[in-house]
């Protein structure tokens, strides 16, 4: 379990987020959506404690910075310079380093464990490829996979679909939603709302505090969008 115990953080003395408390459910696929600077990025940011924040979360009652070889991150692809001269398989490879000793180089095992995970996301014959080569959606399926052999139980993803092709973004959730099937827990940061009902277990609502947080039946209403994005929100039927 993911227990988010009053996180503060500030910005340049300006407050982004606000108090947030929750805990989120194990075994699902919990989408964070708001507006625009709404504080779903910096959430998880907090969260992995990789900014500054105020507050606590503990996963499996253990604080986060402790759980580390438990979780896996995938930020956003523009603060990934996809100009690194790094080849597809290596890029994944990068994902096993949680679970080798100082200075253990990678042995058949963990090459075949990439071989695999470069297999679910339909680019093994893509492996020797630079990552420069990729189209969006390819790029952000290697990054899922880079998840995958790092067999993590808590998996955070960042805008995982923008700016990807309709197949990529269809084996990302297909297999996002085996990894559910299999306990995994997943935090996704979305902003399409039309693709809530689809993808989310439960979901977290921001605009710098808490709105709401629960499963879409209860929480993915009218009242909880306008709360979060104002009474212009447009909501179809």
């Amino acid at each position: 379990m993911i227990n988010i115990n009053g996180i503060n953080v500030f910005y340049n003395e300006i407050k982004v987020l606000s108090d947030i408390r929750l805990k989120v459910k194990p075994g699902k696929i919990t989408g964070i959506i708001g507006p625009n600077g709404a504080g779903k990025s910096t959430l998880i940011k907090a969260i992995l404690n990789v900014i500054p924040h105020t507050g606590e979360t503990l996963i499996n009652g253990e604080e986060s910075r402790k759980q580390l070889k438990n979780i896996a991150y995938v930020e956003q692809k523009s603060d990934i310079d996809p100009t690194f001269p790094i080849k597809v398989k290596e890029c994944v490879s990068l994902g096993t380093y949680t679970s080798l000793k100082l200075f253990q180089k990678l042995g058949i095992n963990e090459w075949s464990r990439v071989s695999k995970a470069l297999d679910k996301v339909n680019l093994l014959d893509y492996e020797n490829r630079q990552i420069g080569e990729l189209s969006g959606g390819q790029f952000q399926r290697v990054l899922l996979a880079r998840c995958l052999v790092q067999e993590a139980d808590f998996i955070f993803l960042d805008e995982p679909f923008v700016g990807i092709d309709s197949i990529s973004e269809r084996i990302i959730i297909d297999i996002l939603k085996d990894l559910k099937n299999q306990g995994k827990t997943i935090l996704i940061v979305h902003h399409d709302l039309s693709k809530v009902n689809e993808y989310f277990d439960d979901i977290i609502i921001l605009n710098r505090e808490l709105i709401s947080y629960g499963p879409i039946k209860d929480s993915f209403n009218p009242q909880n969008l306008k709360a979060a994005y104002g009474d212009n929100i447009f909501i179809g039927d």
